[in-house]
Protein backbone atom coordinates (compact mmCIF):
# COMPACT_ATOMS: atom_id res chain seq x y z
CA UNK A 1 0.00 0.00 0.00
CA UNK A 2 1.35 3.30 -0.87
CA UNK A 3 1.81 5.46 1.46
CA UNK A 4 0.17 8.68 -0.06
CA UNK A 5 -2.95 7.99 0.93
CA UNK A 6 -6.06 10.68 0.14
CA UNK A 7 -7.00 10.21 3.50
CA UNK A 8 -9.17 13.15 3.43
CA UNK A 9 -10.93 11.50 0.09
CA UNK A 10 -10.57 7.82 1.71
CA UNK A 11 -12.59 8.86 4.83
CA UNK A 12 -15.67 11.20 2.84
CA UNK A 13 -15.24 7.80 0.88
CA UNK A 14 -15.95 5.54 3.45
CA UNK A 15 -18.89 7.44 5.39
CA UNK A 16 -20.91 7.18 2.23
CA UNK A 17 -20.00 3.43 1.72
CA UNK A 18 -21.10 2.76 4.95
CA UNK A 19 -24.41 4.70 4.27
CA UNK A 20 -25.26 2.43 1.38
CA UNK A 21 -24.48 -0.77 3.58
CA UNK A 22 -26.94 0.09 6.40
CA UNK A 23 -29.69 0.93 3.56
CA UNK A 24 -28.66 -2.32 1.34
CA UNK A 25 -29.46 -4.32 4.87
CA UNK A 26 -32.35 -2.34 5.86
CA UNK A 27 -33.92 -2.68 2.83
CA UNK A 28 -35.27 -6.18 3.38
CA UNK A 29 -37.96 -4.32 5.70
CA UNK A 30 -38.82 -2.02 2.64
CA UNK A 31 -41.95 -2.65 1.12
CA UNK A 32 -42.20 -5.49 3.03
CA UNK A 33 -42.56 -9.28 1.15
CA UNK A 34 -42.08 -12.64 1.33
CA UNK A 35 -38.25 -12.97 0.13
CA UNK A 36 -39.13 -16.94 0.28
CA UNK A 37 -40.58 -16.52 -3.19
CA UNK A 38 -38.84 -15.49 -6.07
CA UNK A 39 -41.03 -12.78 -7.38
CA UNK A 40 -40.32 -11.10 -4.54
CA UNK A 41 -36.60 -11.63 -4.42
CA UNK A 42 -35.81 -11.46 -7.68
CA UNK A 43 -38.29 -8.22 -8.95
CA UNK A 44 -39.53 -7.06 -5.82
CA UNK A 45 -42.83 -8.30 -5.59
CA UNK A 46 -43.71 -6.36 -9.43
CA UNK A 47 -44.44 -3.42 -7.16
CA UNK A 48 -41.95 -0.82 -8.24
CA UNK A 49 -44.41 2.77 -9.32
CA UNK A 50 -42.80 5.35 -11.43
CA UNK A 51 -40.35 6.87 -9.19
CA UNK A 52 -38.54 3.63 -8.08
CA UNK A 53 -38.33 2.38 -11.71
CA UNK A 54 -36.87 5.27 -12.68
CA UNK A 55 -33.86 5.63 -10.32
CA UNK A 56 -33.50 1.50 -10.47
CA UNK A 57 -33.44 1.65 -14.45
CA UNK A 58 -30.97 5.01 -14.19
CA UNK A 59 -28.93 2.71 -11.33
CA UNK A 60 -29.47 -0.14 -13.84
CA UNK A 61 -28.11 1.16 -17.05
CA UNK A 62 -25.83 4.13 -15.87
CA UNK A 63 -23.08 2.19 -13.91
CA UNK A 64 -19.43 3.23 -12.81
CA UNK A 65 -17.95 1.76 -15.95
CA UNK A 66 -19.95 4.19 -18.23
CA UNK A 67 -18.88 7.38 -15.96
CA UNK A 68 -15.24 5.78 -16.28
CA UNK A 69 -15.18 3.90 -19.43
CA UNK A 70 -16.77 6.29 -22.08
CA UNK A 71 -14.65 9.47 -21.11
CA UNK A 72 -12.28 7.12 -21.25
CA UNK A 73 -12.93 6.26 -25.28
CA UNK A 74 -13.39 10.42 -25.50
CA UNK A 75 -9.91 10.96 -23.84
CA UNK A 76 -8.19 8.77 -26.07
CA UNK A 77 -10.67 8.24 -29.49
CA UNK A 78 -12.65 11.77 -29.18
CA UNK A 79 -15.86 11.71 -30.88
CA UNK A 80 -16.17 8.24 -31.65
CA UNK A 81 -16.80 7.87 -27.66
CA UNK A 82 -19.97 10.09 -28.04
CA UNK A 83 -21.76 6.99 -29.47
CA UNK A 84 -22.99 6.24 -26.16
CA UNK A 85 -25.51 9.41 -26.25
CA UNK A 86 -27.58 8.47 -29.54
CA UNK A 87 -27.42 4.53 -29.03
CA UNK A 88 -29.02 6.12 -25.39
CA UNK A 89 -31.43 8.11 -26.75
CA UNK A 90 -32.79 5.11 -29.59
CA UNK A 91 -33.19 3.12 -26.82
CA UNK A 92 -36.00 4.50 -24.99
CA UNK A 93 -38.78 4.69 -27.73
CA UNK A 94 -37.93 1.19 -28.55
CA UNK A 95 -38.83 0.49 -24.76
CA UNK A 96 -41.78 2.46 -24.80
CA UNK A 97 -43.31 0.06 -27.84
CA UNK A 98 -41.88 -3.05 -26.87
CA UNK A 99 -41.30 -3.86 -23.04
CA UNK A 100 -45.35 -2.40 -21.83
CA UNK A 101 -46.36 -5.74 -24.10
CA UNK A 102 -43.42 -8.02 -22.44
CA UNK A 103 -44.48 -6.95 -18.96
CA UNK A 104 -48.21 -7.57 -19.76
CA UNK A 105 -47.22 -11.17 -20.38
CA UNK A 106 -45.24 -11.74 -17.80
CA UNK A 107 -47.64 -10.61 -15.40
CA UNK A 108 -50.06 -12.58 -16.42
CA UNK A 109 -48.23 -15.49 -16.57
CA UNK A 110 -45.84 -15.28 -13.74
CA UNK A 111 -42.64 -15.05 -16.24
CA UNK A 112 -39.37 -14.10 -14.18
CA UNK A 113 -37.46 -13.81 -17.30
CA UNK A 114 -37.59 -13.49 -20.64
CA UNK A 115 -36.77 -16.74 -21.52
CA UNK A 116 -39.89 -17.57 -19.32
CA UNK A 117 -41.62 -16.03 -21.99
CA UNK A 118 -39.79 -17.45 -24.75
CA UNK A 119 -40.51 -21.09 -23.26
CA UNK A 120 -44.40 -20.19 -23.13
CA UNK A 121 -44.60 -18.67 -26.25
CA UNK A 122 -42.80 -21.07 -28.46
CA UNK A 123 -43.69 -24.27 -26.06
CA UNK A 124 -39.68 -25.14 -26.74
CA UNK A 125 -37.69 -25.84 -23.79
CA UNK A 126 -34.22 -26.38 -26.13
CA UNK A 127 -34.94 -22.56 -27.56
CA UNK A 128 -35.70 -21.21 -23.51
CA UNK A 129 -32.79 -22.60 -23.00
CA UNK A 130 -30.33 -21.08 -24.97
CA UNK A 131 -31.78 -17.49 -24.44
CA UNK A 132 -31.11 -17.83 -20.40
CA UNK A 133 -27.09 -19.04 -21.44
CA UNK A 134 -26.57 -16.20 -24.00
CA UNK A 135 -28.19 -13.84 -21.20
CA UNK A 136 -26.14 -15.33 -18.31
CA UNK A 137 -22.93 -15.29 -20.67
CA UNK A 138 -23.60 -11.76 -21.63
CA UNK A 139 -24.03 -10.33 -18.11
CA UNK A 140 -21.08 -12.13 -16.22
CA UNK A 141 -18.42 -9.71 -17.72
CA UNK A 142 -20.68 -6.65 -17.47
CA UNK A 143 -20.59 -7.50 -13.77
CA UNK A 144 -16.86 -7.80 -13.82
CA UNK A 145 -16.19 -4.50 -15.64
CA UNK A 146 -18.56 -2.58 -13.12
CA UNK A 147 -15.69 -3.57 -10.70
CA UNK A 148 -12.98 -1.32 -13.17
CA UNK A 149 -15.03 1.69 -12.05
CA UNK A 150 -14.09 0.75 -8.16
CA UNK A 151 -10.68 -0.31 -8.86
CA UNK A 152 -9.96 3.03 -10.40
CA UNK A 153 -11.43 5.47 -7.65
CA UNK A 154 -9.41 2.67 -4.72
CA UNK A 155 -6.31 3.29 -6.65
CA UNK A 156 -6.59 6.97 -7.25
CA UNK A 157 -7.09 7.79 -3.37
CA UNK A 158 -4.07 5.78 -2.47
CA UNK A 159 -4.67 2.46 -1.57
CA UNK A 160 -2.26 0.05 -4.40
CA UNK A 161 -0.63 -3.16 -3.66
CA UNK A 162 0.42 -5.88 -4.88
CA UNK A 163 -1.61 -9.73 -4.91
CA UNK A 164 -4.03 -10.05 -2.65
CA UNK A 165 -3.47 -6.61 -0.30
CA UNK A 166 -4.03 -4.62 -3.16
CA UNK A 167 -7.55 -6.72 -4.15
CA UNK A 168 -8.47 -6.43 -0.24
CA UNK A 169 -10.55 -3.46 -0.84
CA UNK A 170 -12.32 -4.21 -3.74
CA UNK A 171 -12.97 -7.80 -1.78
CA UNK A 172 -14.48 -6.50 0.98
CA UNK A 173 -16.61 -4.04 -0.76
CA UNK A 174 -17.93 -7.19 -3.17
CA UNK A 175 -18.11 -9.26 0.32
CA UNK A 176 -20.67 -6.56 1.83
CA UNK A 177 -22.92 -6.15 -1.59
CA UNK A 178 -23.18 -10.10 -1.96
CA UNK A 179 -24.08 -10.09 1.83
CA UNK A 180 -26.92 -7.07 1.35
CA UNK A 181 -27.97 -8.64 -1.66
CA UNK A 182 -28.52 -12.20 -0.44
CA UNK A 183 -30.79 -10.71 2.34
CA UNK A 184 -32.93 -8.42 0.75
CA UNK A 185 -33.11 -9.22 -3.15
CA UNK A 186 -33.94 -6.22 -5.57
CA UNK A 187 -35.30 -4.08 -2.92
CA UNK A 188 -31.21 -3.27 -1.84
CA UNK A 189 -30.26 -2.09 -5.34
CA UNK A 190 -33.79 -0.25 -5.81
CA UNK A 191 -33.49 1.61 -2.42
CA UNK A 192 -29.73 2.31 -2.78
CA UNK A 193 -30.12 4.10 -6.69
CA UNK A 194 -32.12 6.77 -4.55
CA UNK A 195 -29.02 7.36 -3.16
CA UNK A 196 -26.28 7.02 -6.35
CA UNK A 197 -28.07 8.45 -8.29
CA UNK A 198 -28.50 11.85 -6.76
CA UNK A 199 -24.55 11.56 -5.87
CA UNK A 200 -23.97 11.20 -9.03
CA UNK A 201 -25.66 14.19 -10.52
CA UNK A 202 -24.33 16.09 -7.74
CA UNK A 203 -20.75 15.24 -8.88
CA UNK A 204 -21.62 16.37 -12.83
CA UNK A 205 -23.05 19.58 -11.91
CA UNK A 206 -20.33 20.41 -10.30
CA UNK A 207 -17.24 18.88 -12.28
CA UNK A 208 -19.02 20.90 -15.24
CA UNK A 209 -19.02 23.95 -13.79
CA UNK A 210 -15.76 24.20 -11.30
CA UNK A 211 -13.52 22.42 -13.97
CA UNK A 212 -14.06 24.87 -17.07
CA UNK A 213 -14.08 27.74 -15.05
CA UNK A 214 -10.43 26.62 -13.69
CA UNK A 215 -9.54 25.76 -17.35
CA UNK A 216 -10.16 28.90 -19.27
CA UNK A 217 -13.63 27.95 -20.04
CA UNK A 218 -14.99 25.29 -23.10
CA UNK A 219 -13.53 26.88 -25.94
CA UNK A 220 -10.14 26.11 -24.62
CA UNK A 221 -11.00 22.75 -23.93
CA UNK A 222 -12.24 22.18 -27.45
CA UNK A 223 -8.89 23.63 -28.49
CA UNK A 224 -6.88 21.53 -26.14
CA UNK A 225 -8.44 18.67 -27.22
CA UNK A 226 -8.35 19.01 -31.05
CA UNK A 227 -4.75 19.78 -30.70
CA UNK A 228 -4.22 16.62 -28.71
CA UNK A 229 -6.42 13.89 -30.17
CA UNK A 230 -4.19 13.23 -33.57
CA UNK A 231 -1.41 12.82 -31.64
CA UNK A 232 -2.87 10.35 -29.93
CA UNK A 233 -1.87 6.49 -30.93
CA UNK A 234 -4.17 5.61 -32.85
CA UNK A 235 -5.22 9.16 -34.08
CA UNK A 236 -8.35 10.90 -32.73
CA UNK A 237 -10.59 13.46 -33.84
CA UNK A 238 -13.04 16.26 -31.97
CA UNK A 239 -15.19 15.74 -35.19
CA UNK A 240 -15.98 12.37 -36.64
CA UNK A 241 -14.26 11.40 -39.93
CA UNK A 242 -17.41 10.92 -42.44
CA UNK A 243 -15.39 7.25 -43.03
CA UNK A 244 -16.57 6.22 -39.64
CA UNK A 245 -20.36 7.35 -39.52
CA UNK A 246 -21.69 3.79 -40.81
CA UNK A 247 -19.44 2.26 -37.95
CA UNK A 248 -20.24 4.82 -35.79
CA UNK A 249 -24.57 4.77 -36.06
CA UNK A 250 -24.70 1.26 -36.44
CA UNK A 251 -22.52 0.69 -33.50
CA UNK A 252 -25.44 3.24 -31.80
CA UNK A 253 -28.55 1.06 -33.25
CA UNK A 254 -27.24 -2.03 -32.57
CA UNK A 255 -26.23 -1.41 -29.04
CA UNK A 256 -29.88 0.54 -28.62
CA UNK A 257 -31.93 -2.84 -30.03
CA UNK A 258 -29.39 -4.70 -27.14
CA UNK A 259 -29.69 -2.83 -24.21
CA UNK A 260 -33.38 -4.18 -23.04
CA UNK A 261 -32.61 -7.34 -23.81
CA UNK A 262 -29.58 -7.73 -20.97
CA UNK A 263 -31.21 -9.84 -18.37
CA UNK A 264 -31.07 -6.94 -15.73
CA UNK A 265 -32.53 -4.27 -17.83
CA UNK A 266 -35.64 -7.39 -18.48
CA UNK A 267 -35.47 -7.29 -14.41
CA UNK A 268 -35.98 -3.68 -13.98
CA UNK A 269 -38.75 -3.35 -16.62
CA UNK A 270 -40.73 -7.06 -14.94
CA UNK A 271 -40.32 -5.31 -11.23
CA UNK A 272 -42.28 -2.45 -12.26
CA UNK A 273 -46.69 -2.07 -11.35
CA UNK A 274 -48.08 -1.40 -14.49
CA UNK A 275 -47.14 -1.03 -18.17
CA UNK A 276 -47.93 2.91 -17.88
CA UNK A 277 -44.79 3.02 -15.42
CA UNK A 278 -42.72 2.09 -18.24
CA UNK A 279 -43.93 4.19 -20.51
CA UNK A 280 -43.47 7.16 -18.02
CA UNK A 281 -39.99 6.16 -17.70
CA UNK A 282 -39.27 5.62 -21.39
CA UNK A 283 -40.56 9.08 -21.51
CA UNK A 284 -38.11 10.67 -18.20
CA UNK A 285 -34.95 8.19 -18.85
CA UNK A 286 -33.33 10.54 -21.48
CA UNK A 287 -32.51 13.08 -18.80
CA UNK A 288 -29.94 10.40 -18.18
CA UNK A 289 -28.67 10.60 -21.69
CA UNK A 290 -27.98 14.42 -20.73
CA UNK A 291 -26.14 13.03 -18.14
CA UNK A 292 -24.39 11.20 -19.95
CA UNK A 293 -23.26 13.47 -22.66
CA UNK A 294 -22.00 16.19 -19.63
CA UNK A 295 -19.69 12.69 -18.23
CA UNK A 296 -18.51 12.31 -21.72
CA UNK A 297 -17.22 15.69 -21.79
CA UNK A 298 -14.97 14.81 -18.95
CA UNK A 299 -12.40 13.40 -21.16
CA UNK A 300 -11.78 16.31 -22.71
CA UNK A 301 -11.33 18.00 -19.63
CA UNK A 302 -8.79 15.25 -18.93
CA UNK A 303 -6.99 16.53 -22.30
CA UNK A 304 -7.28 20.05 -21.22
CA UNK A 305 -6.15 19.59 -17.97
CA UNK A 306 -2.44 18.13 -18.98
CA UNK A 307 -3.86 14.49 -16.95
CA UNK A 308 -1.51 11.34 -18.21
CA UNK A 309 -3.20 8.59 -16.94
CA UNK A 310 -0.98 5.12 -17.41
CA UNK A 311 -4.61 3.48 -18.68
CA UNK A 312 -7.51 5.63 -19.78
CA UNK A 313 -9.64 4.19 -17.03
CA UNK A 314 -8.19 6.39 -15.16
CA UNK A 315 -8.59 9.79 -16.78
CA UNK A 316 -11.13 10.70 -14.79
CA UNK A 317 -10.20 10.08 -11.14
CA UNK A 318 -6.72 11.80 -11.85
CA UNK A 319 -8.97 14.78 -13.42
CA UNK A 320 -11.14 14.90 -10.31
CA UNK A 321 -8.02 14.83 -7.90
CA UNK A 322 -6.00 17.24 -10.40
CA UNK A 323 -9.33 20.22 -10.36
CA UNK A 324 -11.64 19.41 -7.39
CA UNK A 325 -11.12 19.75 -3.23
CA UNK A 326 -10.55 16.20 -1.88
CA UNK A 327 -13.33 16.42 0.05
CA UNK A 328 -16.02 16.39 -2.72
CA UNK A 329 -12.97 13.81 -4.59
CA UNK A 330 -14.12 11.78 -2.02
CA UNK A 331 -17.68 12.43 -2.32
CA UNK A 332 -17.67 12.05 -6.23
CA UNK A 333 -15.28 8.58 -5.92
CA UNK A 334 -18.08 7.19 -3.41
CA UNK A 335 -20.50 7.98 -6.11
CA UNK A 336 -18.63 6.03 -8.55
CA UNK A 337 -18.33 3.01 -6.44
CA UNK A 338 -21.71 3.20 -5.42
CA UNK A 339 -22.64 3.40 -9.13
CA UNK A 340 -20.69 -0.20 -9.34
CA UNK A 341 -23.32 -2.15 -6.52
CA UNK A 342 -26.07 -1.16 -7.59
CA UNK A 343 -25.55 -2.50 -11.08
CA UNK A 344 -23.87 -5.56 -9.97
CA UNK A 345 -26.82 -6.40 -7.59
CA UNK A 346 -29.48 -5.97 -10.50
CA UNK A 347 -27.24 -8.16 -12.79
CA UNK A 348 -26.37 -11.45 -10.46
CA UNK A 349 -30.00 -11.32 -9.39
CA UNK A 350 -31.25 -11.64 -13.05
CA UNK A 351 -28.62 -14.28 -13.42
CA UNK A 352 -29.66 -16.06 -10.92
CA UNK A 353 -33.17 -15.39 -11.54
CA UNK A 354 -32.27 -16.77 -15.31
CA UNK A 355 -30.24 -20.03 -13.55
CA UNK A 356 -33.07 -20.76 -11.25
CA UNK A 357 -36.16 -20.61 -13.77
CA UNK A 358 -34.59 -22.04 -16.78
CA UNK A 359 -31.64 -24.56 -15.91
CA UNK A 360 -32.47 -25.43 -12.31
CA UNK A 361 -36.18 -25.71 -12.22
CA UNK A 362 -36.53 -26.96 -16.19
CA UNK A 363 -33.83 -29.31 -15.78
CA UNK A 364 -33.05 -30.32 -12.15
CA UNK A 365 -36.22 -29.79 -10.24
CA UNK A 366 -39.54 -29.29 -12.19
CA UNK A 367 -41.59 -29.77 -8.92
CA UNK A 368 -39.59 -26.52 -7.13
CA UNK A 369 -41.21 -24.95 -4.51
CA UNK A 370 -41.11 -21.06 -4.23
CA UNK A 371 -38.74 -21.62 -1.18
CA UNK A 372 -36.66 -23.79 -3.01
CA UNK A 373 -36.46 -21.35 -5.96
CA UNK A 374 -35.72 -18.27 -3.92
CA UNK A 375 -33.18 -20.45 -2.01
CA UNK A 376 -31.33 -21.99 -5.02
CA UNK A 377 -31.43 -18.32 -6.78
CA UNK A 378 -29.83 -16.83 -3.68
CA UNK A 379 -26.57 -19.17 -3.94
CA UNK A 380 -26.45 -18.35 -7.38
CA UNK A 381 -26.71 -14.74 -6.83
CA UNK A 382 -23.76 -15.44 -4.58
CA UNK A 383 -21.81 -17.60 -7.25
CA UNK A 384 -21.86 -14.91 -10.12
CA UNK A 385 -20.40 -12.18 -7.81
CA UNK A 386 -17.70 -14.52 -7.14
CA UNK A 387 -17.11 -15.49 -10.53
CA UNK A 388 -16.64 -11.89 -11.34
CA UNK A 389 -14.59 -10.94 -9.09
CA UNK A 390 -12.08 -13.37 -10.24
CA UNK A 391 -12.38 -12.29 -14.23
CA UNK A 392 -10.82 -9.13 -11.71
CA UNK A 393 -8.62 -10.37 -9.67
CA UNK A 394 -6.96 -13.30 -10.92
CA UNK A 395 -7.53 -13.09 -14.61
CA UNK A 396 -6.21 -10.11 -16.83
CA UNK A 397 -8.38 -7.12 -16.92
CA UNK A 398 -8.36 -8.03 -20.96
CA UNK A 399 -10.72 -11.09 -21.09
CA UNK A 400 -13.41 -8.91 -19.18
CA UNK A 401 -12.91 -6.70 -21.72
CA UNK A 402 -13.48 -8.88 -24.60
CA UNK A 403 -15.82 -11.18 -23.09
CA UNK A 404 -18.47 -7.78 -22.71
CA UNK A 405 -18.02 -6.88 -26.29
CA UNK A 406 -18.53 -10.44 -27.13
CA UNK A 407 -21.67 -10.04 -24.87
CA UNK A 408 -23.12 -7.28 -26.75
CA UNK A 409 -23.01 -9.26 -30.17
CA UNK A 410 -23.95 -12.53 -28.16
CA UNK A 411 -26.92 -10.69 -26.29
CA UNK A 412 -28.88 -8.98 -29.81
CA UNK A 413 -28.87 -12.79 -31.46
CA UNK A 414 -31.89 -12.91 -28.81
CA UNK A 415 -34.09 -10.02 -30.40
CA UNK A 416 -35.59 -11.98 -33.21
CA UNK A 417 -37.34 -15.05 -30.15
CA UNK A 418 -37.96 -12.31 -27.41
CA UNK A 419 -38.82 -9.34 -29.71
CA UNK A 420 -40.32 -10.67 -32.42
CA UNK A 421 -41.68 -12.94 -30.63
CA UNK A 422 -43.55 -10.26 -28.26
CA UNK A 423 -45.69 -9.60 -31.82
CA UNK A 424 -46.00 -12.64 -34.55
CA UNK A 425 -45.69 -16.11 -33.70
CA UNK A 426 -44.75 -16.64 -37.49
CA UNK A 427 -41.20 -18.18 -36.79
CA UNK A 428 -40.91 -21.80 -36.38
CA UNK A 429 -39.34 -22.69 -32.91
CA UNK A 430 -36.20 -24.69 -34.59
CA UNK A 431 -35.67 -21.59 -37.32
CA UNK A 432 -35.14 -19.41 -34.48
CA UNK A 433 -32.84 -21.89 -32.68
CA UNK A 434 -30.86 -22.41 -35.74
CA UNK A 435 -30.44 -18.76 -36.65
CA UNK A 436 -29.13 -17.81 -33.09
CA UNK A 437 -26.73 -20.27 -33.77
CA UNK A 438 -25.66 -18.64 -37.01
CA UNK A 439 -25.57 -15.26 -35.34
CA UNK A 440 -23.54 -16.84 -32.20
CA UNK A 441 -21.01 -17.74 -34.80
CA UNK A 442 -20.94 -14.93 -37.21
CA UNK A 443 -20.83 -12.30 -34.44
CA UNK A 444 -17.93 -14.53 -33.00
CA UNK A 445 -16.38 -14.73 -35.98
CA UNK A 446 -16.35 -11.28 -36.89
CA UNK A 447 -14.76 -9.64 -33.43
CA UNK A 448 -11.92 -12.66 -33.89
CA UNK A 449 -11.26 -11.09 -37.15
CA UNK A 450 -9.86 -8.27 -35.33
CA UNK A 451 -7.93 -10.05 -32.63
CA UNK A 452 -11.49 -9.32 -29.82
CA UNK A 453 -10.16 -5.81 -30.00
CA UNK A 454 -13.21 -4.19 -31.85
CA UNK A 455 -16.71 -4.77 -32.34
CA UNK A 456 -17.04 -3.68 -35.94
CA UNK A 457 -16.23 -5.62 -39.07
CA UNK A 458 -15.75 -4.07 -42.10
CA UNK A 459 -17.75 -6.11 -44.91
CA UNK A 460 -16.77 -6.28 -48.92
CA UNK A 461 -20.01 -6.39 -51.20
CA UNK A 462 -19.22 -5.76 -54.61
CA UNK A 463 -16.44 -2.94 -54.74
CA UNK A 464 -17.64 -1.34 -51.31
CA UNK A 465 -16.40 -1.89 -48.54
CA UNK A 466 -18.84 -1.34 -45.17
CA UNK A 467 -17.04 -0.95 -42.14
CA UNK A 468 -20.34 -1.57 -39.40
CA UNK A 469 -21.24 -2.99 -35.94
CA UNK A 470 -20.71 -7.01 -35.83
CA UNK A 471 -23.56 -7.68 -33.97
CA UNK A 472 -25.77 -5.94 -36.60
CA UNK A 473 -24.18 -8.58 -39.33
CA UNK A 474 -24.72 -11.61 -37.32
CA UNK A 475 -28.23 -10.44 -36.45
CA UNK A 476 -28.53 -10.16 -40.17
CA UNK A 477 -27.83 -13.63 -41.03
CA UNK A 478 -29.54 -14.78 -37.79
CA UNK A 479 -32.67 -13.47 -39.40
CA UNK A 480 -32.11 -14.95 -42.94
CA UNK A 481 -31.79 -18.30 -41.79
CA UNK A 482 -34.74 -17.91 -39.31
CA UNK A 483 -36.92 -17.10 -41.76
CA UNK A 484 -35.50 -19.32 -44.13
CA UNK A 485 -35.76 -22.70 -42.02
CA UNK A 486 -39.23 -21.11 -40.88
CA UNK A 487 -40.56 -21.58 -44.18
CA UNK A 488 -39.04 -25.36 -44.68
CA UNK A 489 -40.38 -26.52 -41.85
CA UNK A 490 -43.38 -24.80 -42.41
CA UNK A 491 -43.44 -26.47 -45.64
CA UNK A 492 -42.49 -29.64 -44.52
CA UNK A 493 -45.31 -29.83 -42.33
CA UNK A 494 -43.02 -29.55 -38.98
CA UNK A 495 -46.28 -28.24 -36.25
CA UNK A 496 -45.71 -26.02 -34.38
CA UNK A 497 -45.82 -26.22 -30.27
CA UNK A 498 -48.92 -24.84 -28.29
CA UNK A 499 -48.62 -21.17 -27.62
CA UNK A 500 -49.34 -20.76 -23.72
CA UNK A 501 -50.32 -16.92 -24.31
CA UNK A 502 -53.21 -15.17 -25.74
CA UNK A 503 -53.64 -11.93 -27.92
CA UNK A 504 -55.11 -10.23 -24.58
CA UNK A 505 -51.98 -10.94 -22.31
CA UNK A 506 -50.13 -8.48 -24.23
CA UNK A 507 -52.09 -5.86 -23.75
CA UNK A 508 -53.52 -6.33 -20.59
CA UNK A 509 -52.88 -3.75 -17.64
CA UNK A 510 -51.86 -4.51 -14.40
CA UNK A 511 -52.42 -3.13 -10.77
CA UNK A 512 -52.58 0.71 -10.00
CA UNK A 513 -49.84 2.48 -9.85
CA UNK A 514 -47.36 2.93 -6.68
CA UNK A 515 -44.08 5.64 -6.55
Amino acid sequence: MRKMVNWTALSVFVVFFLLVTIMGFLAARWRRGDLNHLEEWGLGGRRFGTVVTWFLLGGDLYTAYTFIAVPALVFGAGAMGFFAMPYTIVAYPFVFLVMPRLWSVARKHGYVTASDFVKGRYGSGTLALVIAITGILATMPYIALQLVGMQAVIAAMGITGKGLAGELPLIIAFAILAAYTYTSGLRAPAMIAFVKDLMIYITIIVAVIVIPMKLGGFGNIFHAAATALPAHKPPGSLILSPKLFSAYSTLALGSALALFLYPHSVTGVLSSSSRSVIKRNAAMLPAYSFVLGLIALLGYMAIAAGVHPKVTSMAVPLLLLKELPSWFVGFAFAAIAIGALVPAAIMSIASANLFTRNIYKEYFNKHATPAQESKVAKIVSLVVKLGALFFIVVLPLQYAITLQLLGGIWILQTLPAVVIGLYTRWFHRWGLLAGWLVGMVVGTSMAGASGFKSSTYALHLGGSVIPAYAALWALMANLIVAVALSVAFKAMGVGQSHDKTSHHDYHEEGAPTTV
